[in-house]
């Protein structure tokens, strides 16, 4: 029989503090911000979630990541580029670009977007307001990124200069992900 995790309040929401099963809102979960990057809310018990609460340890789900993204209008998600593992989108609210293998696709609500081993992409908000994004992806193999050059990335704020397989080279020049709720919360689809 499989526990029911206990979850604990980290910096900014509850995060599993245990093993098992466990049922969490997002309204009551740890969120990340980043002023370049939007806000994320991970579900799990990050390294940058727990980063302030020395007590408690990272736990990341073994064979899936999950992960609901918040951008605004011209916000990419993060940088262009391709993973080793599958990863998988749903847009829930508002609009977005997707940047996808060197095309520029509009999407809007319950639009899916399946990127195979490989497949080079980023997000960048669109419209009027915030867009929330669910974004999984899996972690069954060890996990290799590339971030490629992309002249349309780069137009758009969400590309590299030189091609790198190194995140801490990609991600140099911006902000760290701080433990925050976005701002204006409360005017979020789900608040």
């Amino acid at each position: 029989m499989v526990e029911e995790a206990r979850l604990v309040q980290a910096d900014t929401g509850l995060a599993p503090a245990t093993d098992g099963w466990f049922v969490v809102n997002d309204r009551e979960a740890a969120w990340l911000t980043n002023e370049a990057f939007g806000a994320r809310c991970v579900f799990e018990a990050d390294t940058r979630v727990v980063r302030n609460r020395p007590e408690l340890e990272v736990r990341k789900f073994a064979d899936l990541g999950f992960t609901l993204a918040v951008i605004e209008p011209g916000q990419p998600s993060g940088l262009y580029h391709a993973e080793s593992n599958q990863e998988d989108f749903l847009v829930l609210a508002g609009e977005c670009l997707l940047l996808v293998e060197g095309e520029e696709r509009q999407l809007r609500p319950w639009d899916f977007v399946h990127c195979p081993s490989g497949c080079a992409h980023v997000f960048v908000g669109a419209g009027d307001g915030p867009c929330a994004i669910f974004m999984t992806g899996g972690r069954t193999r060890q996990k290799t990124i590339v971030y490629p050059v992309s002249d349309l990335a780069r137009r758009r704020g969400a590309g590299v200069e030189t091609e790198t397989s190194s995140p801490a080279d990609a991600y140099a020049r911006f902000p760290h992900w701080l433990p925050e709720r976005p701002a204006g919360f409360s005017g979020l689809p789900w608040a």
